[in-house]
């Protein structure tokens, strides 16, 4: 069976209960949650080999977290351990027109303060078909980007399919670069490119070609977002696909949701109205996993694997917490058009 190596930082989520403000909570749900390891839950409860590589430090907390993640069967024998803390962040959810905020603690973490050579890339993935990572991982440190770009380049080596999903996050890149000045170099070794157009633009410049884009009112349209995707491709040759994900947002609460897919021609999905959220947060990661899952299983049927993945991000949003804990038979029940929410007995 094939297996999935994805590269990132894990981080101890602290969240307010309910809807409840950062001022009015006198308690923080603790869970765990990252880009690259939302992905590696969502692949293993797939049922598709999946190790989650970072570093930690030699502490109780991160103990909690490698059980967290052995807990869903991913594995974590090629985590790094060293450093002196887990990164923390900290999430007030939104309600109607008041928008979700997220306030992050994750100065000099030990993901943060990786160097070069540290870890051994061509033994990580010497058994692995597909290396995922994000745009989270370089926007940390320099360090950091510098052992993301030498786990693409040895991918591209060994053959390894590589995946990324843009996620551009400005609060992030404090370390004086640019996202647009480190990116290009690790995305032009990739395979698969997943973003939206606001990734595309704030690091690339790109822009969708003839109009505006308006999320509010949650029409969006898929096939607007042609150009970007011809534009991605333009850049960067190596990418035999390039998806973007299209949410619509009425308010907080309701989103439509969507995606559309190039590489031969434009494929697109149907669009979810998602009415009410229970949790938006890894809603794209959950569906970087979906997509990766759909490449593998569904190979050569590009549609079905953004049908897989759109339908298993919708269901995320029904989910507490980073990890989309759903399975691919109830993603397939509801690509098949059952959304009923009716008891299975």
């Amino acid at each position: 069976m094939q297996k999935v190596v994805t590269f990132g930082e894990i981080m101890l989520r602290l969240a307010t209960p309910g809807y409840k403000r950062f001022m009015q909570s006198d308690n923080l749900g603790a869970t765990f949650g990252g880009g690259e390891a939302n992905v590696a839950v969502s692949l293993a409860n797939y049922g598709i080999p999946v190790d989650f590589v970072t570093r930690l430090p030699e502490n109780d907390i991160a103990e909690w977290c490698l059980s967290d993640l052995r807990k869903y069967n991913v594995g974590t024998r090629q985590i790094l351990r060293g450093g002196e803390r887990v990164g923390i962040y900290f999430l007030e959810t939104g309600a109607v027109a008041r928008p979700s905020r997220v306030v992050y603690d994750r100065a000099h973490s030990s993901i943060a303060d990786v160097e070069k050579g540290m870890f051994n890339w061509r033994e990580i993935l010497k058994d692995a078909t597909w290396f995922h990572w994000t745009g989270i991982t370089p926007a940390l440190s320099q360090g950091a980007a510098d052992a993301c770009l030498e786990a693409i380049r040895t991918a591209n080596e060994m053959g390894v399919t590589v995946s990324c999903d843009l996620n551009y996050r400005k609060n992030l890149w404090r370390y004086g670069k640019k996202a647009s000045e480190i990116m290009p170099a690790l995305v032009e070794g990739c395979d698969v490119i997943l973003g939206n157009e606001e990734d595309a633009e704030k690091v690339f410049g790109i822009k969708p070609e003839g109009f505006r884009v308006e999320h509010t009112g949650g029409e969006v349209d898929a096939a607007q977002f042609e150009s970007v995707c011809k534009q991605l491709m333009q850049q960067f040759p190596r990418a035999g696909k390039v998806i973007i994900t299209l949410r619509g947002s009425i308010n907080a609460n309701h989103n439509t949701w969507g995606g559309c897919l190039w590489s031969d021609k434009l494929y697109q999905s149907r669009r979810y109205d998602i009415t009410h959220i229970v949790d938006r947060v890894g809603g794209g990661d959950s569906f970087m996993g979906g997509l990766i899952y759909g490449l593998l299983t569904y190979a050569g049927d590009d549609q079905k694997a953004l049908d897989f993945a759109v339908a298993a991000s919708c269901l995320k949003h029904t989910v507490y917490g980073d990890f989309n804990l759903v399975t691919a038979a109830e993603v397939e029940t509801l690509m098949k058009g059952d959304g009923s929410g009716r008891v299975v007995r």
